[in-house]
């Protein structure tokens, strides 16, 4: 086979970036190595919410999409790694959902103790006294701190 002129191998440089041996990236994909790589990008993706959650409200902050996320991506390396009988990449993903599942419990938990203000419809958190929006006393309150 002719090798080709130092123009046509110029221009063809970015095709081998991401095609090698005739492989996309290099990778040998198969069902697995596709669910494998859907866990690290939903797993990796957690820190995308977690970082613009946290700008928005310019204070740290780690919101529910951040727990599933990282549930969600934790199973599918959970899963490919038993697939892959790793060893040492099972015992990685084994637990990890036990304080992701733990979090999500405890935010739904919070989430349902908040108390809405007849006046505005703010939902203010629990144990509130007043609502933090208009400054209204908050129906209930009396009655949840007294227990």
């Amino acid at each position: 086979m002719a090798a080709l002129p130092p123009a046509a191998r110029v221009m063809d440089w970015p095709t081998g970036l991401l095609v090698h041996d005739g492989k996309l990236l290099g990778i040998d994909w198969s069902v697995w190595k596709v669910l494998g790589w859907l866990g690290n990008l939903v797993f990796f993706s957690r820190f995308f919410v977690q970082w613009y959650a946290t700008e928005k409200l310019r204070r740290v902050v780690v919101p529910t999409a951040f727990w599933w996320l990282s549930l969600i991506g934790s199973v599918l390396l959970l899963i490919y790694s038993l697939r892959q009988r790793d060893s040492v990449f099972i015992f990685a993903y084994a637990f990890t959902w036990i304080p992701y599942i733990r979090n999500l419990i405890i935010h739904h938990r919070h989430a349902d103790a908040h108390l809405e203000c007849e006046t505005c419809g703010h939902s203010c958190p629990p144990h509130s006294n007043f609502c933090g929006s208009c400054g209204a006393p908050l129906a209930g309150s009396a009655a949840k701190t007294a227990r």
